[in-house]
């Protein structure tokens, strides 16, 4: 079972263009992809569980919410750093947890380099953040190490995606959701998404 949602605010199309474009600028990027991950987190988020909570207000007493449930931000380094900004403007009190994850250029498997998660979890839902989901090798690699550090409320939250990617996260894991702003063509022969925009991390950090 495939849970993918593809981003349909014209907004988020508008800005996509312009980061797809290569002849935006890595300053620009960076701000595209902020702009991009904030007007998506309030599609992401939109099933936190919410408690009762009755509020004062000069008018008299309201009866309104509050999310019961603490959520964890996970991005994968370094192209995930990248939407940190825009998920912050919107959930400023998340706890935020590091994992590094590279694709070797040729077999295209993911390989962890960096994992600083405590020993006990004190979050009930994990937001993994990467701007690409090319082969989903790096997603499954990074969802597999949540689950076993033992969160298994997990989304997957990207800019762009291949079927391919779709399909392996899919596969390897049918309960995490997949948000993005748009499903592409298809993987290259060097797994690069087509028609996609390049490298999220050399253009976000201008290398």
């Amino acid at each position: 079972m495939t849970l993918l949602m593809v981003c349909q605010h014209p907004l988020v199309k508008h800005k996509l263009t312009l980061l797809r474009d290569v002849k935006t600028e890595h300053r620009q990027f960076r701000e595209l992809v902020r702009e991009i991950t904030l007007l998506m987190a309030y599609e992401v988020t939109q099933d936190i569980e919410l408690m009762p909570k009755e509020v004062q207000t000069p008018m008299g007493t309201a009866q309104g919410h509050y999310a019961s449930e603490k959520i964890g931000l996970v991005p994968i380094m370094r192209a995930g750093m990248g939407m940190m900004d825009g998920m912050l403007e919107i959930l400023p009190s998340v706890q935020v947890w590091h994992i590094g994850v590279y694709r070797d250029e040729h077999t295209l498997k993911p390989i962890e380099y960096y994992n600083k998660l405590p020993p006990v979890p004190g979050v009930q839902i994990c937001i993994v953040l990467d701007p690409m989901l090319a082969t989903g090798g790096s997603a499954i690699a990074t969802v597999n190490i949540i689950k076993r550090w033992g969160v298994n409320k997990i989304k997957f939250f990207g800019l762009l995606a291949a079927p391919e990617g779709v399909a392996a996260l899919s596969a390897a894991h049918p309960d995490v959701p997949i948000h993005v702003a748009a499903l592409d063509e298809r993987l290259n022969d060097i797994g690069f998404i087509v028609p996609g925009l390049g490298d999220a991390g050399d253009r976000m950090f201008g290398t």
